[in-house]
């Protein structure tokens, strides 16, 4: 990619934080595949992040990844420029009703902090794999919870640079979808909660624990879900009765434990996991008719 950049990249603003140049991601991902990033910047904070957009050309592709928890990362890469959002956004401050932090804070440490200090209605993002900002861009839930159900504001840093906060009203929260601003980067949020049992939360959260440990792959290179629930039903009863359970391409299989999880069991490629979901959509599509969506995001050249 390098040969192809060096005159755009030439042109970049200089920020507080890093830039790196032909970065690897494979090791950034939960599923330990992936290409390049053309580009990585990683923003010391929302200000730097958004001095940095605001001088770049609107033509200039520019990709966000988070904890990269549910994201595929392509073999050949991801052209323009990928802004990892990671240390300068992993605040937490916890108040009398809610949480306050940053999109690099991951769920289930939110939910741990909730619980170190009374705070109730939060435990489900004990969950949810991945960080805050990924949480709200896909509306993500567990376990009976969502976050559209604790969300009060979001801040976002548009394409332009410019920051803004947004009523969660304002976001048209659906099942795993946000309507956000288009290009907006999810920079930090506010979620709802109540004073609470400290036993009763902690409780709760080991019981969410146990049954991640039972019934999902959570010790595997894998992501979150592979495919969204169709209306009125479960994908993994749809991959399982299409006889998916377990089914490799590669060294990408499908979890045994969760047929809603795909794993990377050891030299799996993005175009290996990637062709294993697509076959598992062909199964289910033939048997019963119904086009699963992809949950996980796919990004970069193939």
């Amino acid at each position: 990619m390098a040969a192809q950049a060096s005159d755009w990249r030439a042109q970049l603003p200089t920020p507080r934080g890093r830039v790196g140049f032909d970065v690897p991601l494979g090791l950034m991902t939960w599923f330990r595949v992936g290409g390049p990033a053309e580009v990585l910047l990683r923003p010391a904070d929302a200000e730097d992040l958004a001095r940095f957009l605001g001088g770049i050309s609107p033509e200039w592709p520019v990709t966000v990844i988070g904890a990269a928890s549910n994201l595929i990362v392509r073999d050949g890469g991801i052209p323009g420029i990928v802004v990892k959002l990671a240390r300068g956004f992993s605040e937490i401050a916890v108040e009398a009703d809610g949480i306050v932090a940053g999109a690099a804070a991951l769920d289930v440490t939110i939910a741990e902090y909730a619980a170190a200090a009374g705070v109730a209605g939060l435990g489900f993002c004990s969950g949810i794999p991945g960080s805050l900002g990924g949480a709200v861009v896909m509306n993500a839930g567990a376990y009976g919870g969502e976050i559209r159900d604790v969300l009060d504001w979001v801040e976002i840093v548009g394409p332009d640079g410019t920051l803004a906060r947004y009523d969660a009203s304002a976001l048209t929260l659906g099942y795993r979808h946000a309507a956000l601003p288009a290009g907006g980067i999810v920079v930090r949020a506010r979620l709802r909660a109540q004073a609470g049992d400290p036993v009763a939360i902690a409780a709760r959260m080991t019981e969410i624990r146990a049954s991640r440990e039972a019934t999902q792959p959570v010790r595997a290179r894998t992501g979150g879900s592979t495919f969204r629930n169709p209306e009125g039903d479960h994908a993994w009863r749809l991959i399982d009765a299409a006889g998916c359970r377990g089914l490799r391409i590669g060294d990408a299989q499908v979890s045994e434990k969760h047929c809603n999880f795909l794993i990377n069991r050891g030299e799996a490629t993005a175009a290996d996991l990637e062709a294993l979901g697509e076959a598992v959509r062909g199964k289910v599509r033939d048997m019963f008719g119904i086009d699963l969506r992809w949950e996980i995001r796919r990004v970069g050249v193939p």
